[in-house]
């Protein structure tokens, strides 16, 4: 008997044990959850700062005043018409008024973006064949390739349809050839001959981020080999990318499909936000939204933008938060082979914080 008892004291002892472990992890895990929130949180808030701090009036001295800025060119049509199918703010009126307006992404200049033949980006990539592809996305397949000059590129062979399809390239192209940011990925050209659409950036030789967090599958499962200071680093070179497109442009840019497979990242392992295929033009109103239809990847999207189709900046900044915990966990944003409860990782993250 006694012995009978000591081995279920031991019992209890070992399943104490690995109680106490679960909840010291989770606990653990809570924190730097929260830590990593804050140091986003003080980021933005230093950037708002510093923007509302050089937009005092300069003291008065003796010296005469500046000539005032030169008003900014008028955008062009192709732009105008962007602007028209993006009604913003809180009513449908307000996004009227901004598309008469002309409503364009105010940046600092604009990069030369190339105009590829078909031909050469068949030359550039093998042919398209299977050998060169390094990924296959929702909008078209990625291929490895070299330009004449030696420049090493990826080539987005896009594969969508219709209507759609053509507003997504024309949407990537006007985008990306107006923003600068190193936290963004960089539009080299693009192609659209015939009925072929084709955009050509910069190659990023680490590909994506959901590569390296569940490298298994590209999915889930797996062992990520990112070490902790690379994820920190990566976390916040993507946070600088949303604060670009919500902070430095006007109206801002709001992504809409911020995801890991997004995130792609140079030889180095520096990140860069991609793929702008979704993105739509913010209201420049405080607390302005713009009404669309919703889309986005499941476990990405913002609960109130999924309920009331009102698209802001805070619904990129929900999809960060998401990545956010797929770094600090290496879980998949929905997975509903888990027991019930954790399929959804917010949800879960969310009973386990409380």
């Amino acid at each position: 008997m006694s012995d009978a008892g000591g081995g279920g004291s031991e019992e209890y002892k070992r399943e104490e044990s690995v109680a106490l472990l679960v909840i010291v992890s989770l606990a653990a895990l809570s924190l730097l959850s929260l830590i990593a929130a804050f140091a986003y949180y003080c980021y933005i808030t230093r950037k708002v700062s510093r923007r509302l701090h050089s937009l005092q009036p300069p003291k008065r001295s003796g010296s005469p005043p500046a000539p005032p800025p030169r008003a900014p060119p008028p955008p062009p049509p192709q732009q105008q018409q962007q602007g028209k199918e993006s009604p913003s703010s809180n009513s449908a009126s307000d996004g009227a008024g901004a598309a008469a307006a002309g409503m364009a992404v105010v940046v600092a200049g604009e990069r030369g973006v190339q105009v590829f033949s078909y031909r050469q980006l068949h030359a550039a990539t093998g042919g398209f064949g299977r050998a060169h592809m390094v990924g296959q996305g929702s909008f078209g397949a990625v291929y490895r390739g070299v330009l004449p000059d030696g420049r090493k590129v990826a080539v987005k062979l896009m594969d969508r349809p219709g209507k759609q399809g053509e507003q997504e390239f024309e949407m990537e192209v006007e985008l990306l050839s107006r923003l600068r940011s190193p936290h963004l990925l960089g539009l080299i050209g693009h192609c659209s001959e015939g009925g072929q659409r084709l955009l050509v950036y910069e190659f990023m030789a680490n590909g994506g981020l959901q590569e390296h967090l569940y490298p298994n599958t590209g999915s889930c499962g797996g062992i990520s080999k990112l070490d902790w200071d690379t994820r920190m680093r990566i976390a916040l070179e993507a946070a600088k990318g949303l604060e670009y497109l919500h902070e430095r442009v006007n109206p801002p840019v709001i992504h809409r499909d911020f995801k890991s497979s997004n995130i792609l990242l140079d030889k180095d392992f520096h990140a860069r936000v991609s793929d702008f295929g979704l993105a739509k033009l913010g209201s420049d109103r405080a607390g302005g939204h713009v009404s669309t239809r919703v889309l986005g990847t499941q476990g990405y999207v913002a609960p109130e933008y999924a309920l009331t189709g009102h698209l802001t900046t805070k619904s990129d900044v929900y999809s960060y938060g998401v990545v956010l915990l797929e770094l600090l966990t290496g879980r998949v944003p929905v997975d509903m082979k888990r027991p019930p409860g954790e399929g959804v990782l917010v949800n879960w993250v969310s009973i386990n914080i409380r």
